[in-house]
C-alpha cells in the first residue's frame, strides 16, 4: 500500500504495521510537515474538520518520529474520553501515553539505550520530548545529519549565532536553558542547550 511504503520511510519497520493500523482506526489525517522550531507534532480533534489530524515534522529520525506519533495519539485518546475538560498534558494524558509506550517497549522497537531512557521518562512524562534533555540527547545520536555545534558547548560569554543570522551572547543557565542576550536589540532569551548554532569569532 502506499501509505505504508509511506510511513516506512519515517518510522523503524517493525512500528509500520501498528503505526498504520491505528490511523486507519481511528480515521486520522496524517500530516508530514516542514520542520518546526517550536514543537516536533500536533493533535487537532474533530471539531472543526472530520477527522483527527496529527501532523509531525518530517526531519524526525525514526525513533523521535514514532514518539512524536506516540504522543500526539495519547492526545487523542484523551479527547475522546474527556474532549476538552483536561489540561492537555495532565494526569490523564501522561497515564494514556505511558500505556502507550509501554506497549511500544515491550515489542523491542526501540535500541537499548533509548528503551532504558523511555522507561525512566514516562514515569512523569514532559509536554514535550525536547523538555527531556536526558530523552534528547540519546534521540540526537541516532540523527543521520552532521553533528552541529550546540548551545551547551559553548563556553560562557561566547558570541554565536542562529540559524536566521541573528547574534547572542551566551549567559548563565537557569534550570535547563541558557539565558542569551541577543546582541541586534540587547533582549535576553532562553536558549535550550541542544540548540544547534553556529559559533562566531571574537
Amino acid at each position: 500500500m502506499k501509505e505504508k511504503q509511506i510511513l516506512s520511510a519515517y518510522l523503524p519497520s517493525e512500528a509500520v504495521d501498528i503505526v498504520f493500523d491505528r490511523i486507519k482506526s481511528k480515521n486520522i489525517h496524517l500530516k508530514i510537515t516542514r520542520n518546526r522550531k517550536t514543537k516536533f507534532g500536533d493533535y487537532r480533534p474533530p471539531i472543526y474538520h472530520e477527522n483527527h489530524r496529527i501532523s509531525i515534522n518530517h526531519d524526525l529520525n525514526p525513533y523521535a518520529f514514532l514518539i512524536t506519533f506516540i504522543h500526539e495519539y495519547a492526545h487523542l485518546l484523551v479527547f475522546e474520553i474527556y474532549k476538552n475538560r483536561v489540561s492537555p498534558h495532565g494526569k490523564e494524558w501522561k497515564k494514556t501515553y505511558k500505556y502507550l509506550m509501554e506497549e511500544f517497549l515491550d515489542l523491542h522497537i526501540f535500541p537499548d539505550d533509548l528503551s532504558k531512557i523511555l522507561l525512566k521518562s514516562i514515569q512523569n512524562s514532559k509536554a514535550s520530548s525536547a523538555s527531556d534533555l536526558e530523552l534528547s540527547r540519546v534521540l540526537q545520536a541516532y540523527d543521520t545529519t552532521a553533528p552541529q555545534i550546540k548551545v551547551e558547548d559553548l563556553p560562557a560569554n561566547a558570541i554565536f549565532k542562529t540559524n536566521k543570522g541573528k547574534k547572542f551572547i551566551k549567559g548563565e543557565k537557569q534550570r535547563i536553558r541558557y539565558k542569551c542576550k541577543c546582541l541586534d536589540n540587547n533582549k535576553l532569551y532562553l536558549f535550550h542547550p541542544l540548540t544547534p548554532i553556529i559559533p562566531v569569532s571574537q
